[in-house]
């Protein structure tokens, strides 16, 4: 950990040593943002945020009906909205190098403090801006329509009507600035509580004490004896901490209640769905499709896998062990990068390119370092610089697809960005169609160049697994937190209720092949997204069953089908999902549409079990 007194190194070099097993490991360089955290260029932009949005407030509050029903409503209200798509771009550059910063060492005080200073201001700055679009939701369908009549401000047509579905569940403007002031105490201070938890764990494995990330993955490792150890430390350690985690799930369970309550929400996840922009009926015709699809999909796969180790059950540890038979070999750096970059540039030169700047300008942090967030993620910062990649590189075959999946995000918010800070984000649900999609042309481009029976088996059960780690687990995770929050509305839960809850949909979706042995009921505590986005995970099923959808459009008629792709992933957020699947002839709202989706994965299994 790094002294409080001292500031860490603003650009690191542009790779670790790493070990010789996997080569060098490259390090961002987050200077693109800032060049470090005493940059006076901060100080700046944060004074800058400051009066600007306090000007912007003086001009515009009050004052949009009147510009509305102006003869010249249309440039009026335009130059109202360029003014604000600035500030949001300068304050989204400042949050991402702070949050970006803290991911790199959540446990260094410096920059624990700097994050934190950094959200106080941002937030007390944005105070001066909520007023915006609560007013604009004020005006009449009418007026805005004229408005938008003149292209400068029909260009912003995407956004106002997106935050124009917001207006039944909008409060009252103090309530609101309440509510959006108060965030600062209550729920970011609970996420940062359980991130800065999260990465100060430690786990003692066969004498060796590891951080979390090692952990995890050693339960991917190719002796069961390590296997076994790794799930017993982590069940350990979670169990010593289960206390804290229960607090901030309830905690932060009670806090989405009020909010819910407060705009009128009636199912808890409907706040969710909203900003997905997705009709509940379409998740919930996604979750029943995979709980009726749990006997033929986990519970068969699952006991096939026991079968290839020759029992009837497999312990919970190993779940995701390689196969037996087959040595697990340690995949370079240099190895996985040329792998996704040549699965990419089959595909479309143009998507390679853009992936290869990540490499080349350093834009990925790929080591896994003491204090480090754990996972992966791809953040989009803001239009006028680029994304960030952060992974756990540790050389396993997963890794070789985390790669791939990350830079398929990478790629679709590079493209999106001339759509600019107001319409370049993507809701969730396709957010994650570019990044499964770059994990299949990664998954297919290798087991089309493999030739050993042994290795094509295995590669095939790594894509199985992911699959339904991807649409199975997360669907079960989704049932999870569905009872958790629909419980919390009558008390708190107590942390064996929240294990009873977790074992309950654990058991229903892996089947009776999984032995799911004591230590297990804790394995909910370390899920990041039940904390930082709740209801974020059926978005990885729907992306899964989507893709899987696209990719058998591809394999129908590939011609074309790159360039309107990248055209689907340039639109940013400014087409509802239905209108960019129209192009490739796929409408999710059918009910069939997602038996399509996980009939792919049946195949899969289909041929697994003719290998046997």
């Amino acid at each position: 950990m790094a002294s409080p007194k001292k500031k860490p190194r603003a650009k690191p070099s542009s790779a670790r040593k790493g070990s010789k097993a996997l080569g060098a490991l490259p390090e961002w360089n987050l200077a693109d943002l800032y060049s470090g955290l005493d940059a006076p260029e901060i100080q700046r932009d944060l004074v800058r945020v400051e009066q600007d949005s306090a000007t912007f407030e003086q001009d515009y509050k009050g004052k949009l009906a009147d510009l509305a029903s102006g003869n010249d409503a249309g440039p009026s209200l335009a130059k109202a909205v360029q003014r604000y798509e600035v500030l949001d771009e300068l304050m989204g550059r400042l949050i991402s190098y702070a949050g970006l910063v803290h991911a790199g060492n959540t446990t260094d005080p410096v920059r624990s403090k700097f994050y934190g200073d950094v959200q106080e201001r941002l937030t007390a700055s944005s105070l001066h801006l909520l007023f915006f679009t609560l007013e604009l939701n004020r005006l009449g369908d009418a007026a805005l329509e004229k408005a938008m009549q003149h292209p400068a401000f029909g260009h912003y047509r995407p956004w106002v009507e997106d935050i124009r579905k917001e207006k039944p569940y909008q409060l009252e403007d103090r309530i609101e600035q309440l509510f959006h002031e108060k965030s600062m105490t209550g729920y970011s201070a609970w996420v940062r509580l359980f991130d800065e938890t999260i990465a100060s764990l430690r786990f003692k494995v066969q004498g060796k004490t590891l951080v979390i990330e090692p952990t995890l993955n050693l339960l991917q490792d190719s002796s069961g004896v390590k296997r076994k150890a790794a799930a017993d430390a982590l069940s350990r350690t979670f169990k010593d901490n289960v206390r804290l985690f229960t607090l901030v799930t309830n905690t932060l369970a009670k806090d989405k209640d009020i909010s819910d309550r407060w705009r009128g929400f009636t199912d808890v996840a409907d706040s969710r769905h909203l900003s997905n922009r997705i009709e509940p009926e379409v998740v919930d015709a996604l979750t029943q499709a995979v709980r009726d699809a749990y006997p033929r999909l986990s519970h068969r796969y699952y006991r096939l896998k026991a079968k290839w180790f020759g029992k009837k059950t497999l312990p919970h540890w190993d779940r995701n062990a390689p196969l037996p038979s087959v040595p697990m070999r340690t995949i370079r750096w240099d190895e996985a990068r040329d792998t996704v970059l040549t699965a990419y540039d089959a595909f479309s030169p143009r998507m390679a390119g853009i992936a290869q700047r990540f490499f080349d300008e350093r834009w990925i942090d790929a080591p896994v370092r003491l204090g480090k967030s754990p996972g992966a993620f791809a953040h989009p910062t803001v239009p006028s610089v680029h994304p960030y990649v952060m992974l756990n590189y540790q050389g396993k075959p997963r890794d070789v697809m985390t790669l791939a999946h990350e830079l398929g995000h990478g790629v679709h918010q590079f493209l999106a960005a001339p759509q600019g800070a107001l319409m370049a984000p993507t809701p969730l649900t396709l957010a994650e169609t570019a990044s499964v999609f770059g994990e299949m042309l990664t998954f297919q481009k290798l087991l089309a160049s493999t030739t050993d029976k042994k290795q094509h088996k295995a590669m095939l059960t790594g894509k199985v697994e992911d699959m339904l780690n991807t649409v199975v687990r997360q669907i079960a995770f989704y049932s999870f937190e569905r009872k958790v929050h629909a419980e919390r509305k009558n008390g708190e839960l107590t942390a064996e209720r929240l294990n009873e809850i977790w074992l309950e949909v654990q058991k229903e979706s892996l089947g009776p092949a999984i032995d799911i042995r004591p230590g297990y009921e804790v394995f909910w505590t370390y899920i990041p997204h039940f904390i930082h986005s709740p209801f974020y995970v059926y978005a990885y099923a729907f992306g899964d069953c989507l893709v899987n959808s696209l990719y058998a459009v591809y394999e129908r008629a590939s011609d074309g089908f790159a360039e309107r792709y990248l055209a689907m992933l340039a639109a940013g957020g400014t087409k509802h999902y239905t209108e960019l699947l129209k192009p490739f002839g796929l409408d999710a709202r059918d009910p069939t549409f997602w038996q399509g989706g996980l009939s792919v994965i049946e195949k899969l299994i289909d041929e697994l079990e003719e290998l046997g």
